[in-house]
């Protein structure tokens, strides 16, 4: 397979033919390997025959027993795992919507683009797969591999302006870019094809961690030696986005008051909120052109079904990211009477696994807005309905643009509501490169 043209600022794999080589793939080209590029579906496939995983409702004795066998394969230290390049872990993956017209059905919006939630899911299962990829050691595991690899962070999701056709192939290509002793930061693209050219509309970022085969602890992964100047600064990026995570949950407005301009903000939405004529501060007025916060929020519920497990028999992160972000869509609808077009994804965090048979509640909230622009925030919790434990699982961020000038104002009203709007703030000024 001849490399393709293709604009792509993913990370930059050697594709060597000795260990002095330094063919590596540029925006314009890339090295891959000849082999067909898999699609979804043979995608989620091959992880099920890495974790030794079928389909199937209820796990036997025999199948436990295997578990703890694959237990004791576990390393200690992770001097005794093989160090990777980042070319080992680069794999691509084909959406075939130009010949499948029955995949294209499941993609295609109404309006013949495609369904932004369908590429979470399917990044959801290219980070999986990248991760086992920078982890294979049969010669140490066998043929299954003990890891759990699930995703711990949806750090950042850039889309480009251009839209994605529901009629032309999509590709998307990652690797790890950065590892520490049990997580994995992942770098992925996707492109579809114009003209005889791959562009790539979506940069994304990934956290992954490594557990056992009980999902009771960490597990070491396979240490990553940067190999030029280019992987090693994809590599140092890794580690100062680690330290400004670390930063920003010591920055949580859950744990430190907001700063000096934070305070003047909401201090500045309380005077436009109060009726200075009232001589009160209990009467409150709604300023023109703008929503109360509590009035911005719609909410639905699911039945986790078997259907949209994962490997491991836990519900799809892809399949909850898909309902988020689809919930997240119609408020951003109705708020704003357009069909907005989401920009950014940020800092989705997955808190706790989501059980099969759970309730799972989403609950959408305006919590900023700026000229054309919604921040929205989804809270995803589960209820054991024979419990009746509540127990938050999600939280997801994102980042709508509309067609119109200006949106309606969003309006805190009580200083819960106010923090929400700074921390909304935070996140679409990070967004937009304004922090």
């Amino acid at each position: 397979m001849s490399a393709p043209r293709a604009v792509v600022r993913l990370l930059r794999p050697l594709c060597t033919s000795n260990s002095n080589a330094s063919l590596i793939f540029t925006r314009r080209t890339m090295c891959v390997t000849k082999k067909a590029i898999p699609k979804p579906k043979e995608v989620r496939k091959e992880l099920q025959s890495i974790v030794g995983a079928t389909k199937i409702s209820s796990f036997s004795d025999q199948q436990n027993l295997d578990i703890l066998k694959l237990s004791s394969l576990l390393v200690n230290d992770q001097s005794e795992l093989k160090t990777r390049c980042m070319k080992d872990s680069y794999r691509e993956c084909i959406i075939p919507l130009s010949t499948d017209h029955k995949l294209r059905d499941r993609y295609m919006t109404v309006l013949k683009g495609v369904r932004f939630g369908r590429i979470l899911e399917d990044l959801d299962t290219m980070a999986v797969w990248i991760g086992y990829s920078h982890n294979d050691n049969p010669e140490i595991y066998g043929q299954v591999s003990p890891l759990v690899i699930v995703t711990a962070l949806v750090d950042r999701i850039d889309l480009k302006h251009e839209e994605f056709v529901a009629d032309r192939d999509i590709k998307i290509a990652g690797h790890v870019t950065w590892v520490g002793k049990t997580s994995m930061e992942i770098e992925m693209g996707v492109m579809q094809e114009l003209n005889g050219e791959w562009h790539e509309l979506i940069k994304a970022h990934f956290l992954m961690v490594a557990r056992d085969p009980l999902n009771k602890r960490a597990a070491i992964v396979n240490p990553l030696a940067p190999v030029n100047d280019e992987e090693r600064a994809l590599f140092q990026k890794g580690e100062v986005k680690r330290a400004l995570r670390q930063q920003q949950k010591d920055q949580s407005l859950m744990k430190v008051p907001p700063n000096q301009e934070e305070g003047d903000i909401v201090h500045g939405l309380f005077l436009e909120i109060i009726d200075p004529e009232a001589g009160t501060f209990k009467r409150t007025k709604k300023p023109e052109g703008s929503m109360w916060m509590e009035e911005a929020i719609l909410k639905n519920i699911h039945i986790c079904q078997w259907e949209n497990r994962n490997l491991y028999g836990k519900m799809f992160g892809g399949f909850l990211m898909r309902r988020a972000f689809e919930l997240a869509w119609c408020n951003a609808s109705v708020y704003s009477h357009t069909r907005p077009r989401v920009i950014a994804v940020d800092d989705i965090m997955f808190q706790a696994p989501v059980e099969v048979g759970s309730l799972l509640y989403l609950s959408s909230q305006v919590v900023y807005t700026d000229g054309p622009c919604i921040q929205m925030k989804v809270h995803a919790e589960t209820v054991d309905p024979l419990k009746a434990e509540h127990k938050t699982t999600n939280v997801f961020h994102f980042t709508f643009k509309t067609d119109i000038p200006k949106v309606p104002r969003i309006m805190p009203k009580s200083y819960i509501e106010a923090m929400m709007y700074i921390d909304g703030r935070r996140h679409y000024l990070e967004t937009m490169g304004q922090s």
